[in-house]
C-alpha cells in the first residue's frame, strides 16, 4: 500500500511547546512537525537533551526545530525564550501551553505548603507567564492561536490532588478571562482538560501514590486503583496521547477559526 502523504496543513507555521520533553509536549513536537510546522522546544530538562530531541525532529520531519531550555516559573527564562523563538523565525502562530507538574497525592489537611506552592508556580505562574510574553508578540502581528493544558481534575475537583486541582481550575479561569481581552486582536485562546491518559510514568505514579493515600475513594493496590478510575470512564478506557494532541492541533488549527474561550474535557464521557 503507498504511504499516505502527510498533511501540511501547519507548513511554515511556528509553534513554541513548553513541557517539550514530556508525553504530551514531544507528541505535540512530532505531530506538528509532521504537519510542517516550525518548531521551539522547551522543558526544564538539561539542554543536551531538548537539543537531541530538536536534531532528530529535524532529521525526521525535514523542518526546522530549536531547543532551549527554560524554567516556567522564572519571567525573565520566558522572555528570553519567546524573544528567541521570534528572532529565529519572524513570527509566533501557536502556543501549546503544557509545562506541568502533577504534585503529590496528599490529603487537604496533610497538603505541605511548599508543594502546593511549587504546583501553582509551575502550573498556574507558568502558564500565565507564556501566556502573556507570547501573546505580547502576538498582538503585534495581529494573530495566534494559543492552548493551555488544564485537567478534568480542574473542573471536578479530584481526591488527594488539592493542590494540582486548584492550578488546574486556575488554568481553566485564566483561559476564558484572556480569550476574552485577546479576542480582538484575532489570538484565540482555548483549554484542553483530559481526564484518565494512558500517558506511561504520569499514569502509573498517579496509580500508585492514590494506592498509598489510606482514600476512601480509591483500594491499596494500584492495579485495582487503575480499574476503578476505568470503571467511572462511561468509554471503559484511558485515552491515549494521540487522541489528547489530536485535539490540540484542531484546536491551534484554522477549523477551529471560531472557537475560543472554551475548555475542552477529553474524559471519554466523564462530564
Amino acid at each position: 500500500m503507498e504511504k499516505a502523504v502527510a498533511n501540511k496543513r501547519f507548513k511554515d507555521r511556528v509553534i513554541i511547546i513548553t513541557g517539550a520533553a514530556g508525553s504530551f509536549g514531544s507528541n505535540c513536537a512530532n505531530r506538528f512537525a509532521s504537519e510542517g510546522a516550525k518548531v521551539v522546544i522547551t522543558d526544564v530538562v538539561e539542554e543536551t537533551k531538548l537539543r537531541e530531541q530538536a536534531t532528530t525532529i529535524e532529521k525526521e520531519f525535514n523542518t526546522k526545530a530549536v531547543a532551549i531550555r527554560c524554567d516556567v516559573t522564572n519571567y525573565s527564562h520566558v522572555e528570553h525564550v519567546v524573544k528567541a523563538a521570534h528572532d529565529a523565525f519572524g513570527r509566533i502562530d501557536y502556543l501549546f501551553n503544557n509545562a506541568g507538574y502533577q504534585g503529590l497525592f496528599v490529603k487537604a489537611f496533610d497538603y505541605p505548603v511548599d508543594d502546593f506552592e511549587k504546583v501553582l508556580k509551575i502550573n498556574t505562574q507558568g502558564i500565565f507567564h507564556f501566556l502573556k510574553a507570547v501573546s505580547t508578540y502576538m498582538v503585534k502581528q495581529g494573530h495566534g492561536a494559543i492552548v493551555n493544558t488544564a485537567s478534568q481534575a480542574g473542573v471536578d475537583g479530584a481526591p488527594n490532588m488539592v493542590a494540582y486541582a486548584t492550578s488546574k481550575a486556575a488554568v481553566i479561569g485564566m483561559t476564558k478571562t484572556s480569550s476574552r481581552d485577546l479576542a480582538p486582536y484575532n489570538i484565540r485562546v482555548n483549554a484542553i482538560s483530559p481526564a484518565f491518559i494512558d500517558s506511561g510514568f504520569m499514569w502509573f505514579r498517579q496509580c500508585e501514590l492514590q494506592a498509598q493515600t489510606n482514600s476512601i475513594y480509591y483500594d491499596k493496590d494500584p492495579k485495582v486503583v487503575s480499574q476503578q478510575m476505568l470503571n467511572s470512564v462511561p468509554m471503559r478506557r484511558a485515552g491515549t496521547v494521540d487522541e489528547v494532541i489530536g485535539t490540540v492541533a484542531f484546536l491551534l488549527s484554522d477549523d477551529a477559526g471560531y472557537i475560543t474561550g472554551m475548555n475542552i474535557q477529553i474524559t471519554g464521557g466523564i462530564l
